[in-house]
């Protein structure tokens, strides 16, 4: 057990945001704690603490192999390690919350690293793989949206009835549905343990608010072991229970419509006269507190009415109180209530932390369709990631998995063009490039349908199988038959790498002829070495870019979008819909270190460009209004995302005047067709500090990129990588 044990004395002021404040100065000491047991990590802040000592160590002694390998595969083992990993799960009792659960450890870091399942071999797909340095997403798990509707409405208890009622019209499904009652009896012997976590924490606690708040955790802790949640309260740790425990299972983050997930339970609250507002603000803060999964508020209802409600703005409020890192994204659209979201963009600059987000639901919505869903369905689409968007609890799709990285395609194209003889030029080099992009494209789409026919006897999806609507009804896992829709992302990366070094060449070799296409072959061959080669790259990197206002970069930008995505489209078939998009996520920095010097001045190994981004210093007035131009023109348009990531000086919003120009700015963009727009406010100068001491700014947050998370938890590398975007935007 880790618990926390009150120090107050009994007649200490106790009130909700007095609770708040004390989790979230917790919150930045587990984080502390973390860094110094767990090291640092470029990913989301999951909201996990760190485990006892010796924790891993002694579950990975006890882990139950079902391979000659040594690690274990498929329903049978991943049911029982997650069962041996739960029945030994910590409880974790803080006074001052509403549930004794949190996130410490990851299933898959106990497994051995075996790879993916030996008896699905993919080693013909390995050489286009790497030659074209693709991420694949084999065996990539829990990148799609839930209905937490579904547990909400039946817990542990009827999630129980619902399986023993489909095994009956499914014989022969018995080892998925064996695997998923067993996932379900892990989560409830977890939250057996707690209840005596919680009992032995009553026999210390002497203040009267929070030994009352003990037995109330421990009455919705035993009632919730098999029974739907009945209240706010109940409704926020209901899904805290079962994210704790997704995320250990697999990692999962995906969250929902949140404002209409919780609204129904307020009102009755209300009607009951059960609660207050602060109190509700504070059940929904502690459950953003448990793990900042990915929530949209905001957006449209089938019938095209606005979804913004007085609690959409309680849920805004719930962030603010808790201050720390989140992942709520606002859904714009032409009718939304304009007070909603100036109060957003309010809260964005108050606290700093890069929430909210912002994403567009006419491009979203009318992408969508364009695969030929109806509206009503595609309204239903809700931001659950980093970058993408998911139909809750209908829809397979591995986004944000599977990567093309697009600037070794080019660098394939341009050796291939230097070694077959021919007289160079930008024609040919981009009839080459084009080719090399639907062959990386080709052998990318055959990679997920492998993926597609053996993931569920690899690394099944046991917990999201229970929030989606299909799985538990057909006997099979969302992966291999069970989701109603599979739309299959395909993320481009390194569009700006490609179009800059299009446009350089264009420019000084054939246009101006300042350089010729040997001198820049010797340039790239020697990473710029020399006096002669640092003149090279200062040329090339000095052409026109890609963000820099209707260049001819940023005509190359489109085109090469227009072609990734037909490439895309293309693999279409056999069921499955492909959903291009344009991000990288935090692969911005492997991906760079797996291509060479490039013609836009880049040098070898280092970092590509951003997502949808320009590469940093890619006008020297840094126009805001032409990087969000250029971007809007590159979207593939059809539902998924290439997303605009903004740095803005926080001196900007010192007035409402200012406030109301950053509303109306997102307003614009949305219309003109952006999907999403991150925006970090931070101060250069602080920024440079935290990262000379990562530890004198604990409770620094930044939007990394589609994630938020402490400055401090990043590794050396990542931390420069946001520093040199936010010092170059600056």
């Amino acid at each position: 057990m880790r618990d926390r044990v009150n120090q107050l004395p009994p007649d200490a002021p106790m009130d909700y945001r007095d609770r708040m404040a004390i989790l979230r100065e917790r919150k930045l000491e587990d984080t502390q704690d973390k860094l110094r047991e767990l090291g640092p990590v470029n990913s989301d802040d999951h909201g996990i603490i760190a485990p006892p000592k010796g924790f891993a160590e002694e579950r990975a002694k006890g882990i139950y192999s079902n391979h000659p390998n040594g690690s274990w595969y498929g329903y049978d083992g991943y049911s029982e390690n997650f069962y041996r990993l739960m029945d030994a799960y910590p409880a974790f009792v803080d006074p001052c919350d509403i549930t004794p659960c949190r996130g410490m450890a990851y299933l898959s870091n106990l497994r051995p690293p075996r790879g993916f399942l030996p008896e699905a071999n993919y080693d013909y797909l390995r050489p286009a793989h790497e030659l074209y340095d693709i991420v694949p997403g084999i065996g990539a798990q829990q990148h799609f949206g839930i209905d937490y509707t579904i547990g909400l409405t039946l817990g542990w208890g009827g999630l129980l009835e619902k399986i023993e009622r489909y095994r009956a019209v499914n014989p022969g499904h018995d080892d998925f549905y064996d695997a998923e009652v067993k996932t379900i009896r892990a989560i409830q012997q977890w939250m057996k343990h707690a209840l005596e976590a919680v009992d032995e924490a009553l026999t210390r606690e002497t203040h009267p608010v929070l030994i009352d708040n003990l037995k109330r955790t421990r009455e919705s802790t035993e009632y919730m072991i098999t029974g739907a949640p009945r209240s706010l309260r109940e409704a926020c740790s209901w899904m805290c229970w079962f994210k704790a425990a997704s995320r250990t299972y697999n990692g999962d983050g995906a969250g929902g419509q949140l404002d209409e997930l919780l609204r129904p339970y307020y009102e009755a609250d209300l009607a009951a006269g059960q609660i207050t507002r602060d109190e509700a603000i504070f059940y929904i803060s502690c459950m953003l507190l448990c793990d900042p999964h990915y929530y949209q508020v905001g957006g449209l209802t089938a019938d095209g009415k606005d979804m913004v409600t007085y609690f959409s703005y309680m849920i805004l409020e719930a962030a603010d109180w808790l201050d720390s890192s989140c992942n709520i994204t606002v859904r714009v659209h032409d009718g939304m209530d304009r007070d909603f979201l100036k109060t957003s963009v309010e809260y964005l600059f108050k606290n700093k932390n890069g929430w909210p987000r912002f994403s567009g639901d006419d491009a979203l919505t009318e992408g969508f369709m364009r695969l030929g869903y109806p509206k009503e369905l595609a309204v239903k689409r809700v931001a659950v990631g980093c970058h993408w968007m998911s139909l809750p609890g209908l829809e397979y799709t591995v986004n944000d998995c599977v990567k093309t990285n697009n600037a070794r395609v080019f660098e394939v194209a341009l050796g291939q063009m230097r070694r077959d003889g021919q007289p160079p030029s930008v024609a040919r080099l981009w009839d080459i490039f084009a080719e090399h992009t639907r062959r990386c494209v080709g052998a990318t789409a055959e990679g997920i349908r492998f993926h597609l026919k053996h993931q569920w006897r690899n690394a099944p999806e046991l917990p999201l199988n229970l929030l989606s609507h299909g799985p538990i009804e057909r006997g099979l896992d969302i992966s291999g038959g069970g989701a109603r829709y599979y739309n299959m992302c395909i993320d481009g990366t390194g569009i700006a790498t490609v179009a800059d070094s299009f446009a350089a060449l264009e420019q000084r070799v054939e246009e101006e002829g300042r350089l010729t296409w040997d001198r820049v072959f010797a340039a790239l061959d020697s990473d710029f070495e020399g006096v002669d080669g640092e003149y090279v790259r200062l040329m090339l990197s000095g052409s026109n870019r890609y963000g820099g206002g209707d260049t001819p970069a940023d005509h190359w930008a489109r085109r090469i979008s227009r072609h990734f995505t037909e490439c895309v489209t293309a693999q279409d078939g056999d069921g499955l819909k492909f959903v291009p998009g344009w991000f990288s996520w935090s692969n911005t920095i492997p991906l760079g270190k797996a291509v060479g010097a490039t013609p836009n001045g880049r040098k070898a190994r280092t970092p590509i460009n951003h997502g949808a981004n320009p590469h940093p210093g890619f006008r020297r007035d840094g126009a805001l209004t032409a990087m969000s131009n250029a971007i809007c023109a590159i979207q593939p348009g059809y539902g998924n995302t290439a997303p605009i990531q903004l740095e803005l000086d926080p001196g900007m919003a010192r007035d409402d005047e200012a406030v109301i120009k950053i509303v109306d700015y997102i307003r614009a963009i949305m219309k003109q067709g952006a999907t999403l727009l991150n925006i970090n406010i931070i101060d250069a100068g602080k920024i440079l500090e935290a990262d000379k001491n990562p530890a004198l700014y604990p409770d620094l947050v930044v939007r990394v990129t589609g994630f938020t998370a402490y400055f401090c938890m990043l590794t050396k590398e990542f931390r420069q990588l946001v520093v040199e975007r936010i010092l170059r935007a600056a």
